[in-house]
């Protein structure tokens, strides 16, 4: 098995290690991989793409037209890495690479040349969130105790990737086993891969446990990247590194592959920096999943195009709800939003969306039996087999940092056994009421109001959202002018309707024109960077 190019973990190598160990590896990369540098690469010849600007549209003109090429691109793409992600800001927010990412370039850019390009996602590279299936990389949800954690085969959705022509770059850090480990774990934080940084503001969280995925989206160290939710991972840290994320039903992207949380709310979706390409990606990825009986639900939406739904006019007579009243800076920037949506033809009607007062979760009940499902699909050379393996893993290996933190949420399921028929009547009250509560709340005020979706500032919806298993779409809509951090807000529907809220997103986005690169926000951060030329009083 080719062994994944592994990017390094700061807590255990002093700077010095670091920098060495990095360069090393790209060094590797180059040599095994990727070849000599081309002019794509060339900092004597400006690549001819800006692409921390870049949507998918262009990239996709620009490898029409030949100005660029997918192999190209992907070099692209990996110097950035190594110049943001391993030096430079060191935003530690891509884990490991794929060996043929290059190889993969080369096919798509041979399959262009014979007039087979297969879609907007062709040749376009792409990094998942690590826990996530690749075949022939680990899939370690963070996690130590699955360092050497291979699967053998891809998640279904990565081969939905690959089947529309996407180039698989790499994965994604994440907060450890998706924020599922203990209370109190900073988001972006894993025992395997470190502490993930906002490339907007990096003393600011990343948000949520798709925060490398957001990090690398933001500072374009891929074209587009996928996260999961199962309550705000995908919506969080699009909000907190101004992206477009969508937080799609539960249902619509098959979870086969995917390292789980809650088959109730789990769910995987785009981060990315326009409506467009969150539209393009999220086309990709859908599709009936015999393996996850759930996706049978999207039956009426299987094909869909959710690019061709988008529209600068669709927010014209429509009726948004706004649940949110935020103050200050935020809710200046959110009141500017409204007025925005109001420009473009919606009325806009405030209303009350109880997100409280629901029965407890079910996340606690869920997430042993569905982990131990993932574990027992594993080759039998995996290293852990069920919950209770991985428990005890790191408590034999806590002098290595496997539990910083604690594991709290880890020991609490292990020790829920629903072959009990008191905690089976409990955990399936609560699941089956929690859903039909939120479903309620949601729905119902759609119906008295009449409304196209609900509005709610950053990452608002998430919580009742998720529980309802309903989509949202997040989308930038400014930057606190006192420090930066960027605000956003987000659009809540009822089942199924992500492509009225996408194209609601997009007539909003186009008409804002408020998103920023962070390297516009926030030049302290790459000044210094190899990408640039450095100044003279840049460190060494």
């Amino acid at each position: 098995m080719h062994q994944p190019l592994a990017l390094p973990r700061r807590r255990r190598l002093s700077r010095l290690a670091l920098l060495t160990a990095a360069l090393a590896a790209v060094a590797a990369l180059v040599a095994t991989s990727v070849g000599a540098p081309t002019e794509a690469t060339n900092r004597d010849r400006p690549f001819p793409i800006d692409l921390e600007r870049a949507s998918i549209p262009q990239l996709r003109d620009a490898l029409n037209a030949r100005r660029v090429t997918s192999e190209e691109l992907v070099q692209a793409y990996l110097e950035r890495i190594r110049a943001l992600n391993s030096n430079g800001p060191g935003l530690n927010a891509v884990r490991v690479l794929t060996r043929d990412s290059v190889e993969q370039a080369r096919q798509a850019d041979s399959d262009r040349r014979k007039g087979r390009a297969r879609g907007p996602m062709h040749g376009i590279p792409v990094l998942v969130k690590d826990n996530i299936d690749v075949k022939g990389l680990p899939t370690t949800a963070g996690a130590l105790a699955l360092a050497d954690s291979y699967p053998s085969k891809d998640a279904f959705l990565v081969t939905r990737l690959r089947a529309a022509g996407a180039i698989i770059l790499g994965k994604t850090n994440l907060t450890e086993f998706a924020n599922f480990t203990t209370n109190g774990m900073p988001s972006g934080y894993s025992g395997l891969g470190g502490q993930v940084l906002n490339p907007y503001d990096v003393s600011q969280t990343p948000s949520g446990s798709s925060s490398g995925s957001g990090s690398a989206a933001a500072a374009a160290l891929a074209a587009v990247t996928i996260g999961t939710e199962t309550s705000g991972s995908i919506l969080s840290p699009s909000a907190a590194n101004s992206l477009v994320g969508v937080k799609p039903t539960v249902g619509l992207v098959s979870r086969t592959g995917v390292v789980p949380i809650a088959a109730s709310q789990d769910t995987a979706g785009p981060m990315t920096r326009s409506v467009y390409d969150a539209a393009a990606l999220l086309t990709a990825l859908t599709g009936i999943d015999p393996e996850d009986p759930i996706t049978s639900t999207s039956s009426g939406v299987v094909g869909t195009d959710y690019t061709r739904a988008l529209s600068t006019t669709a927010l014209q007579g429509k009726r948004i709800g706004v649940a949110s009243t935020p103050t200050g800076n935020q809710g200046v920037l959110f009141n500017e939003a409204l007025d925005v949506i109001r420009a473009q033809g919606a009325e806009v009607v405030p209303v009350t969306v109880a997100t409280g007062g629901l029965p407890p979760g079910i996340l606690d009940y869920e997430f042993k039996r569905d982990l131990n499902a993932y574990l027992a699909r594993l080759p039998r050379s995996a290293p852990m087999n069920t919950l209770d393996d991985v428990v005890r893993y790191n408590l034999a290996h806590a002098a290595e940092g496997t539990i910083k933190f604690g594991q709290t949420q880890l020991v609490t399921s292990n020790n829920i056994d629903l072959t009990d028929p008191v905690a089976k009547a409990a955990y399936e009250t609560n699941r089956d009421t929690g859903i039909a509560g939120a479903r309620d709340r949601i729905d119902s005020v759609l119906r008295a109001q009449t409304l196209d979706a609900i509005v709610f500032v950053g990452s608002g919806s998430a919580g009742i959202g998720a529980r309802a298993q309903y989509p949202s779409v997040a989308v930038p809509i400014g930057y606190d002018p006192a420090n930066g951090r960027p605000v956003g807000l987000s659009f809540l529907g009822t089942a199924y309707t992500e492509a009225s809220l996408l194209a609601l997103a997009y007539d909003y986005e186009q008409a804002s024109k408020k998103w920023l690169p962070p390297s516009e926000v926030n030049p302290s951060l790459f000044r210094c960077s190899s990408l640039e030329r450095r100044a003279s009083n840049c460190a060494p």
